[in-house]
């Protein structure tokens, strides 16, 4: 059997339950693709969009409707040892890998204050103006499970607020486009061991300015942190994870301050003043 195809095989047979089932089930609670769709997916170079490329292929091929997927890869200023890397992973995977440029990484070098915040920016934008070229009404990301925990503790220690990423938003810039996350569900500790088990390499942090630059000023980063801090709790609690991230579908507004939608604040003050009136 040629190897894209045992890549295949290892994530419906031997990794079913820990990635192709919780993969297919945020497809389905969050209606996450439809009838028809055309998606832009967006292969970063690492394990996560690798790994939702060959998903989104086998659902594309096997699925109960029928759908387009476009496998693109922005190259932002690349090495040329990691452009290559990735070339030679899609060849490896079968994966009918676009790549198009940007010059992202020479505009962000020179900045001195938050550059990882105006490169996400950018590239966002990028991506969304590529999918619009496409004629694509969806774009699909690699962000997974611990992201989304990692993003909630994140929110509350250095944000003030409880907040996290969603498994799909419309896009507030780019009307009729769409931002989803098929691999909402699924554990980092799984993709890193289903990526092992198929012998494949990935890279980590394709960005030549942080390497060579910023790790120097940053030191450890803070969602970092947050992963190491997760990984302290859980020798407590194994569940920590998974009770962040149900608490997040779990919200009591009879029992929080305030909250907030759409820009505008509403204290509990509001509610508590109308029952005593009702009383």
């Amino acid at each position: 059997m040629e190897e894209y195809k045992e890549i295949e095989r290892s994530i419906i047979k031997k990794f079913r339950k820990d990635i192709w089932a919780k993969f297919v089930k945020a497809v389905i609670d969050y209606e996450l693709i439809k009838e028809n769709d055309n998606i832009m997916v967006c292969i970063s170079g690492g394990k996560d969009s690798f790994l939702l490329a060959k998903c989104i292929e086998e659902l594309a091929r096997h699925g109960k409707y029928p759908f387009t997927a476009h496998y693109v890869c922005m190259d932002p200023g690349y090495t040329k040892e990691n452009r290559e890397k990735i070339i030679e992973n899609a060849k490896r995977m079968n994966i009918d890998l676009e790549i198009f440029e940007s010059d992202i990484f020479d505009i962000v070098v020179d900045v001195d204050k938050s550059p990882c915040y105006l490169c996400a920016r950018m590239r966002r934008g990028c991506l969304y103006n590529h999918a619009k070229e496409l004629g694509c009404n969806k774009i699909a990301l690699g962000h997974h499970f611990n992201d989304v925990i990692e993003t909630t503790l994140l929110s509350m220690f250095y944000g003030s607020e409880i907040k996290t990423m969603m498994p799909k938003l419309h896009s507030e810039n780019f009307e009729g486009l769409e931002l989803i996350r098929p691999l909402y569900l699924v554990e980092e500790d799984n993709i890193i061991a289903w990526s092992k088990y198929n012998k494949l390499e990935f890279l980590n942090c394709a960005c030549k300015f942080t390497k060579e630059h910023y790790q120097e000023v940053t030191g450890v980063s803070k969602r970092k942190e947050v992963k190491e801090l997760i990984k302290d709790l859980k020798k407590i609690n194994n569940n920590i994870d998974y009770n962040i991230f149900k608490s997040l579908d779990n919200v009591n507004l009879n029992c929080v301050l305030g909250t907030k939608k759409d820009g505008k604040y509403h204290s509990f003050l509001e509610d508590y003043q109308k029952n005593i009136q009702k009383k």
